[in-house]
């Protein structure tokens, strides 16, 4: 599984767009000061993720997004609903079941 996700930057607003194969992991090495890129913009937050079976696929949507960033097409999918954001985060997140 792959994802494509973007953070948004608590300090400037800032959008960083990206994929993973480990979202949880991702998310917490942007906000630990490791990528010098990023370190004047951290703390950052998880507002989009999407799912793919494919890296490439998710590369191939990566792509897609960071060209639409700043276009209307951003701004719709940044607008889009969010309500189970944090329910999708927690499936994500969640410590594998043995």
């Amino acid at each position: 599984m792959y994802f494509v996700y973007i953070l948004q930057s608590r300090k400037d607003n800032g959008y960083y767009i990206g994929y993973t194969a480990n979202l949880e992991r991702r998310l917490n090495e942007r906000n630990s000061g490791k990528t010098r890129s990023l370190l004047h913009r951290i703390p950052l937050d998880i507002i989009h993720f999407e799912e793919f079976e494919s890296k490439r696929d998710a590369k191939a949507r990566e792509c897609q997004i960071k060209s639409w960033k700043g276009g209307e097409s951003f701004k719709r999918l940044m607008e889009g609903p969010r309500r189970s954001l944090r329910q999708r985060l927690r499936r994500v997140f969640a410590p594998p079941r043995f």
